[in-house]
């Protein structure tokens, strides 16, 4: 069996000190509503206020400023279906360098204009008939740039972790962290310091039903791929977890809570009527696996990662108005 990646709460410490007066330190919502609704209180960390909409500027901002300068030169790349394409499109800009996004055709419009709009150039692919990793390795290496996966990377995955690290700063011990899983970068991050800190607290992972790759891989003890999944939560649709972020999570996530579109929807909503917040699909998924019941035996204190808010006016109100 190969050896666990090697990520500590002092990795992720250092990754807050190179982030301090860069990215924001969101601030943490509560909701008496909210609390009554579920019968928990609850401490919602806003990741839709930082940087790019969204938690991914933390992970991109770290993994970007630990590369040499001589590589900084040359331009970095990514893969992304929208927020981490924003966040190294900043990330680059921040540090003085060039980023090439590969993004798929049908990623929504608002994160495509918005990574464009931090200086990046965008390659487009299909998601659902090429292989994303393949065609961004490749593209990194035929112009020489270098790669900064979503999540599959232990400076990205230390860059997450200071979202939960500022949570439980600002609260204190929780029983429950609530943490919404695509490639599982920001549920590794955040579980690495969470239980390095509160060793009893759990994780809890939320995953739109349609794409339940982590919850099956967890299962089975190994990594799992299943088809490219079709939800709403564009950013969590993923056919696999990471290889890194699945060694991490094997050992320290404790469930995975999956989510329908629908329940998704009446998070948003709530989330907007009740919290005065925007959220995007993926980042209302820990919310509605709150509001739906989906997470078993609920504990006293529980925080969640609202990981962000990316979207657009028409789109929100396509999937809120009905």
């Amino acid at each position: 069996m190969a050896a666990e990646p090697h990520l500590t709460l002092d990795d992720i410490r250092e990754a807050a000190a190179r982030l301090e007066g860069v990215a924001h330190r969101t601030p943490v919502l509560t909701s008496r509503t909210l609390d009554a609704r579920v019968g928990a209180e609850v401490f919602i960390k806003c990741e839709n206020f930082q940087r790019v909409g969204a938690f991914k500027f933390r992970g991109a901002y770290n993994a970007v400023a630990q590369l040499p300068p001589e590589q900084l030169a040359k331009g970095i790349a990514a893969f992304s279906s929208g927020n981490h394409a924003q966040a190294v499109a900043l990330a680059a800009r921040e540090l003085g360098t060039t980023a090439v996004i590969l993004m798929p055709e049908d990623a929504p419009r608002s994160k495509m204009e918005a990574t464009l709009g931090y200086g990046a150039e965008v390659v487009t692919y299909d998601r659902y008939t090429q292989e994303r990793t393949a065609l961004g390795v490749d593209l990194a290496q035929d112009r020489g740039l270098a790669l900064i996966p979503p999540y599959d990377h232990l400076h990205v995955i230390a860059g997450q972790g200071t979202a939960a690290l500022e949570l439980l700063e600002d609260t204190g011990e929780l029983d429950a962290l609530v943490v919404p899983v695509g490639g599982g970068g920001l549920i590794a991050g955040s579980a690495v310091a969470a239980k390095s800190l509160h060793p009893a607290v759990r994780m809890i992972g939320v995953e739109p039903e349609a794409g339940d790759d982590t919850k099956r891989s967890l299962e089975s003890g190994s990594r799992v791929t299943i088809p490219v999944p079709r939800s709403i939560a564009d950013g969590q649709v993923v056919p696999s977890p990471g290889e890194i972020t699945f060694a991490l999570n094997q050992r320290l996530v404790d469930a995975i809570a999956l989510v329908s579109d629908e329940e998704i929807v009446e998070a948003m909503r709530f989330a907007f009527e009740r919290l005065k917040i925007v959220l995007e699909p993926s980042g209302a998924t820990p919310l509605a696996a709150l509001l739906s019941g989906r997470v078993e035996n609920l504990p006293p204190r529980v925080g969640l990662i609202a990981s962000g808010g990316n979207i657009d006016a028409r789109r929100f109100s396509e999937l809120t108005g009905g």
